[in-house]
């Protein structure tokens, strides 16, 4: 389990972008009957979700809220020198979506821009990599940009996932401060799991053809998908998460020195509502301490734990408090943060037509 501590950096603020365009669950029954649909929104706790329109990509979402996070804070462009753009839906196999939004908010070319092809650990994963780059001297603000168009991932043919995945676009904006306090990371990986969540075919391994289109039965249930949606087996993913996160949450408050009654919040993955539930009663954190945004937004990948901030802690976040965030999932890969914030800037959630 590798352990990483930093000093002296900080969110400073977060903005959230999402579209207008709103899916209600229980109406998404083109394919499905509605006794089914009721049933799989009961279990999983997700009744809306947000879907980017036709043109719009992650990186939209992402430079929206970008720009309006630092046009709110009147952040000199000048002085960004590192952006990072979180994204397994990038604009493009190439070039980067970073390089392209490095441009598009109008930011200096000296400033270093690289994209990480990471799912649902993707944000605290970004994090470390900003929070040790930015201790390391000679950057003065920088850029965590993570969006998804998750949407477009699964098959709406296949109910294990149809009903799950919404769309949303975020920015952190990090700095160096003697005002932040210390951070502690734990980062985790397990690749013998990787079938769990996958897309088989598209890349370079499984290129595009016209057999990897072709819808075809996956199971004795008649979901239907082809190789070039995402696949996700369930109960699995279920059991990998009740046998790695409790662990790796009661090892970081150890490291930290911390428990779990001197942190405020518990800030984990969107994934489901049952799972999260049952991932708090068994780590025996108190539920008002574990906001949730799942019922309005569905799974956003590494764009939830932000989007929980924005929609349920707009109020408070800019008091100083102790935050533990915990992404899990695609990889399969999970991490974890403890965060001691002064405080920071809140964006209201931004709507994109």
């Amino acid at each position: 389990m590798a352990f990483m501590t930093f000093h002296n950096v900080g969110i400073s603020g977060i903005a959230a972008a999402v579209p207008k365009n709103t899916i209600d669950n229980l109406k998404y029954t083109e394919h499905f009957d509605k006794v089914s649909v009721k049933e799989i929104v009961e279990k999983t706790g997700i009744k809306f979700r947000r879907f980017a329109p036709d043109g719009m990509c992650a990186s939209d979402m992402c430079y929206a809220a970008a720009n309006c996070l630092l046009d709110n804070l009147k952040i000199d462009r000048e002085t960004i020198d590192l952006l990072i753009f979180v994204s397994q839906t990038p604009d493009y196999r190439m070039p980067a979506t970073s390089i392209i939004l490095q441009d598009r908010l109008g930011l200096s070319k000296s400033t270093a821009a690289f994209d990480i092809n990471l799912g649902c650990s993707g944000f605290v994963y970004g994090l470390s990599v900003v929070f040790s780059m930015m201790q390391s001297g000679g950057f003065r603000n920088a850029l965590l940009l993570d969006g998804e168009t998750r949407s477009r991932v699964y098959h709406p043919k296949d109910r294990k996932t149809a009903f799950l995945f919404g769309d949303g676009g975020t920015a952190a904006l990090i700095e160096c401060n003697k005002k932040y306090g210390c951070s502690y990371f734990s980062l985790n990986s397990d690749g013998s799991k990787q079938s769990l969540i996958k897309m088989e075919a598209g890349g370079y391994r499984k290129p595009s053809s016209i057999d990897t289109l072709k819808e075809r039965i996956l199971d004795e249930f008649g979901n239907i998908s082809t190789d070039e949606h995402g696949y996700m087996n369930g109960l699995d993913v279920f059991n990998f998460v009740l046998q790695e996160i409790p662990n790796n949450v009661t090892s970081l408050l150890s490291y930290a020195g911390e428990s779990i009654c001197s942190v405020d919040f518990f800030l984990f993955h969107q994934a489901n509502i049952f799972m999260n539930d049952y991932l708090t009663r068994k780590i025996k954190i108190p539920a008002f301490k574990v906001p949730n945004c799942i019922e309005k937004f569905g799974n956003t990948s590494s764009v939830s734990i932000q989007l929980t901030i924005v929609s349920q802690l707009e109020e408070i976040a800019n008091q100083p408090q102790k935050i533990f965030m915990c992404g899990f999932g695609v990889g399969m890969s999970w991490a974890s943060c403890i965060l001691e914030s002064p405080g920071f800037f809140v964006n209201p959630l931004i709507e994109l037509n």
